[in-house]
């Protein structure tokens, strides 16, 4: 095919996933999605194989996939329909993630899909926000197999009735779930204005030949690495339950043809939910496979094929229902992410930076009437000839910083330190960036859940550059508390707070790299 034809069908595809995303971020009424932008979008083939993914956000983007397949397994797609779900277990990350999928028709003929991916502040479950440490499934929010959103071009309000029944914020899900069906909207007449301009059998042509090409890069790219296998080992902090070690052991072995990445060794999965499912460590991987590319190749499911994914059953990275996922979805793809550099580091030296923050500092809190959710920025490790970054989501999310105005608008808190953590980041020839510290000031009686990572174990150096800061989790009492005793938190709590109450979280940093002259 000819190479400019090919980038230009490339750029297309892309362009429609970020129009799709700009009106979820547009239409939508959380500040999650309209500040934070925490969605993703994809199109798909008829088959399910992604083909092209928007800007979005890792974790999603990886695991999307995974659902489609699941809703074209059970469900029967006709003109006009679109399919929910947020089911882990049917390809989702966890329960806020909810996936709208929708067929793109040629006559009577599925010929493409359209899906988004958002996270939602609140779908149920123990606590708002429906991100607490919890110990099964059941208690993270309503779980949603694969229904019909939208039949035949009509909102199915029996559906959507079930749903906003279940949450504590049902106007704000409403808005959400509307945007998410406009933004594929958006992507069905994309997708059939481009159809008549050149034709199905071109746009299926340059859709499966875009997979291929990928594939085919990628394995180029796997011949060039040096053969063997390499080993990596990191911990979680804890379940939030117990403060036994849990493990997460990597072997990958580099082959001519093909990359194994085996999971075996890892800790089984835990009480607490922070396991994860495969949908969420094959986005890890792809993830990570990806940063080995160049920016300018295609993304799609063709990174995938000269991948063996071994992943022990009942395991941290493969758990079995009932198992919770709130944190698996943020926190353990995080330590996944820094175990597979980890290994390819010793493949690639030079190559790989030094760990960063690895947590997406989850904050969740609600009371009556609403409910918030949140990640915080860390420090990013830094790398042969360059210092890492601070302040800045890194990896598994691509999401943003809710700026204070629009939270003090929406939620009864006052923001009353934002700022860089100096001297959080590992020293080293480049050091590693700094976290920060953001301070929240309750007016009103509020349950917090706090899902974070690396407060008792440092984002690693490399190549002689120290480790990262630790992050910390702090509770002030309110001036009218009996208590005015600081509180130091766990890594993962559910806690209850008083109006008035200060709650100071301060986020890693990242490793340094190289040895400090």
């Amino acid at each position: 095919m000819d190479a400019i034809e090919i980038t230009i069908f490339k750029n297309l595809f892309q362009s429609i996933c970020d129009e799709m995303g700009k009106i979820l971020q547009f239409s939508a009424f959380s500040p999650n999605i309209k500040e934070r932008k925490d969605f993703s979008c994809a199109l798909f083939t008829a088959q399910g194989e992604s083909f092209a993914f928007g800007t979005h956000i890792p974790v999603h983007l990886g695991a999307m996939p995974l659902s489609v397949k699941a809703a074209l397994a059970e469900v029967t797609f006709e003109k006009g329909d679109m399919v929910i779900l947020n089911d882990p277990y049917r390809g989702g990350t966890h329960l806020p993630d909810i996936t709208v999928i929708a067929p793109v028709f040629r006559g009577e003929e599925i010929v493409f899909f359209v899906a988004n991916r958002a996270h939602h502040s609140d779908v149920g479950g123990m606590h708002a926000g429906s991100m607490p440490l919890s110990s099964e499934i059941f208690q993270e929010g309503l779980i949603i197999p694969p229904l019909k959103l939208v039949k035949q071009n009509r909102l199915n309000r029996e559906v959507l009735g079930l749903i906003l029944a279940n949450v504590r914020t049902p106007v704000e899900r409403e808005g959400d779930l509307l945007a998410q069906i406009a933004s594929n909207k958006r992507g069905i007449r994309r997708l059939e204005e481009n159809m008549e301009k050149y034709g199905f059998e071109k746009m299926e042509n340059h859709t499966l030949f875009l997979i291929d090409y990928t594939e085919r890069l990628f394995r180029s790219l796997i011949a060039e690495l040096p053969e063997g296998e390499y080993f990596f080992e990191d911990f979680l902090d804890d379940d939030g339950f117990s403060s036994k070690d849990i493990a997460i052991r990597v072997c990958i072995k580099i082959e001519p043809q093909k990359i194994i990445i085996d999971f075996s060794g890892s800790s089984g999965q835990v009480r607490g939910g922070i396991n994860t499912n495969e949908a969420i460590t094959y986005s890890a991987v792809l993830y990570v496979l990806t940063t080995l590319l160049d920016e300018n190749v295609p993304i799609n499911s063709g990174i995938m094929r000269p991948v063996d994914l071994e992943l022990p059953m009942r395991s941290i990275v493969n758990a079995e229902k009932p198992a919770g996922l709130a944190g698996g979805n943020v926190e353990t793809s995080q330590r996944i992410v820094d175990v597979l550099l980890g290994a390819l580091a010793g493949a690639i030296p030079g190559k790989i930076p030094a760990a960063s923050q690895g947590t997406m500092n989850n904050i969740t809190f609600g009371g009556t009437g609403f409910a918030y959710y949140e990640t915080l920025a860390g420090g990013a490790g830094a790398g042969e000839g360059f210092a890492g970054e601070s302040g800045v989501h890194t990896h598994m999310t691509n999401s943003l910083n809710t700026p204070i105005e629009a939270l003090e608008i929406d939620f009864p808190i006052r923001m009353e330190k934002y700022a860089l953590r100096k001297d959080s980041g590992g020293s080293g020839q480049w050091p590693g960036g700094d976290g920060l510290t953001r301070s929240y000031r309750f007016l009103k009686e509020a349950h917090v859940s706090i899902l974070s990572e690396r407060r008792s174990r440092p984002a690693y150096g490399l190549s002689g550059g120290e480790p990262g800061k630790t992050g910390e989790n702090i509770l002030e009492p309110g001036p009218h508390s009996p208590n005015r005793k600081n509180q130091k938190l766990g890594s993962k709590v559910n806690v209850e707070i008083k109006a008035g109450d200060l709650l100071v979280i301060h986020t890693p940093g990242g490793g340094g790299y190289g040895q400090k002259k």
